[in-house]
């Protein structure tokens, strides 16, 4: 048709001189209607079941000229958002949905404005060891974390999420006083240390030991960790979990440790620090305090085959893990001669402490347990508090060509070697007790 209408009107420009005279007023002009022919009706989408079935116009509906399809064009665009609006209604009445505008389960929670910088202004201050002492806020991430914070009766103030459906995997009836705000899931994965984000981080107030409830005072027994000067995170973090699954009664830390609050130190932990109590920063005058008057401190030590071997009495140069000097204050110089080494020993009035393998009873009462840096070792106070609550040196064998276990390491398998033998002597006693019970009866 469209070929046909081009060939009428090139035939009628053509032959026009032809049949109108040249005084003629008459104007004849070629308008093509190819396009309208062209165009076809705007398709209606009925609600869900019907939303296949498309209204096909008959035959005798299809326009033939430019204004009909601009007026039914029209029509069907005043007619479009009735149907929409009863779309959005139908899907509103069929599917509950329990979460409002701002709300969920009955929680009122924030949408972070793109200008918002909360979250990056927080987690970025969080991170420094100086603002956490200071504000006494702490930065935790993840789900299981956030739990194991929250059932333990630590006071959350502000949690970002990136979905809904993050924010109900936590317990909403422990958020009621903290701070819920929305922010999309790049803004958290850019501030996020994990390869993997989950999409929720919370800001806590720094737990105090003596309002936590820990779920593990019913399986402890009465064994104390002493970190002296670790400084590796993953270490400590480690520890902190063994001292958690070991059944100790509470961890001190001294002044020299790395930060228990510091994210790398959380995630290696998996959520012993809201297991047991934990106490930052103490002095060996505040760790002799802590302890009760009959404790015995054991330290642990590497491995010296020629003073086991001998069996002469020890003393603190004989192994690795054990400093010389004391830890406050100490400045460290380089000696390029053994002969100022022998002399310094010699100077120096060191502790005499006895030596025991790992396996032999040494956990008899209540036992705290000192496990030292890779670095600077043992400090010369705790085999000084050692020596004056009779206790030993603990050390693991190894084959000749290890030089020592990693402190981590060390510290678990001394922890479940007390655990062991205190619960036998638990077990003893009270055997014993039951045994002179029945005497007394008979």
């Amino acid at each position: 048709m469209a070929a046909y209408m081009r060939s009428v009107m090139c035939l009628v420009s053509a032959e026009r001189s032809v049949f109108l005279p040249r005084g003629c007023g008459v104007i004849v002009e070629s308008r093509r209607f190819v396009r309208g022919l062209r165009r076809k009706p705007v398709r209606v989408l009925f609600p869900e079941n019907d939303s296949e079935k498309v209204v096909k116009p008959t035959p005798q509906s299809q326009p033939a000229a430019g204004p009909n399809v601009r007026r039914e064009r029209e029509v069907t665009a005043t007619r479009q958002p009735e149907e929409s609006d009863l779309i959005k209604a139908k899907r509103v009445k069929d599917a509950p949905v329990t979460v409002t505008k701002d709300h969920v389960d009955g929680l009122r929670f924030e949408r972070a404005s793109p200008g918002d910088k909360r979250l990056s202004r927080l987690v970025s201050v969080a991170r420094s060891r100086t603002f956490r002492e200071h504000q006494g806020k702490i930065l935790l991430e993840g789900r299981r974390l956030i739990c194991d914070a929250l059932d333990a009766g630590a006071n959350p103030q502000m949690v970002f999420f990136s979905t809904v459906d993050r924010l109900r995997e936590l317990p909403l009836d422990k958020l009621k006083r903290a701070t819920l705000v929305k922010v999309k899931f790049e803004d958290i994965k850019i501030w996020s240390d994990l390869v993997a984000p989950q999409g929720v981080i919370a800001i806590f107030s720094r737990p105090d030991p003596s309002r936590m409830n820990f779920t593990n005072r019913g399986h402890s027994v009465p064994l104390s960790l002493i970190c002296d000067n670790i400084r590796d995170p993953g270490n400590l973090g480690t520890m902190l979990r063994c001292a958690a699954a070991a059944g100790c009664r509470d961890v001190l830390l001294t002044k020299g440790c790395v930060d228990a609050w510091e994210p790398k130190v959380l995630r290696a932990a998996m959520g012993a620090h809201f297991r047991l109590p934990i106490h930052h920063s103490s002095g060996w005058d505040d760790i002799k305090n802590h302890f009760p008057n009959p404790v015995t401190v054991h330290v642990a030590d590497s491995s010296c085959r020629e003073a086991t071997e001998s069996n002469k009495p020890s003393k603190a140069g004989d192994f690795g893990w054990v400093s010389t000097r004391r830890h406050n204050n100490v400045r460290y110089e380089e000696h390029d001669s053994d002969s100022d080494s022998d002399s310094e020993f010699e100077s120096l009035s060191l502790p005499s402490v006895e030596t025991k393998l790992y396996h032999q009873r040494w956990a008899r009462s209540p036992t705290a347990l000192v496990i030292g840096g890779e670095t600077h070792g043992l400090s010369l106070e705790a085999v000084e508090l050692a020596e004056k609550t009779s206790g030993h040196r603990l050390f693991i064998p190894v084959v000749p060509s290890v030089d020592s276990l990693n402190s981590a390491m060390a510290a678990s398998i001394l922890l479940f070697e007390g655990r062991k033998q205190l619960l036998k002597l638990t077990q003893t006693s009270g055997r014993k007790w039951k045994s002179e019970a029945e005497q007394q009866l008979s």
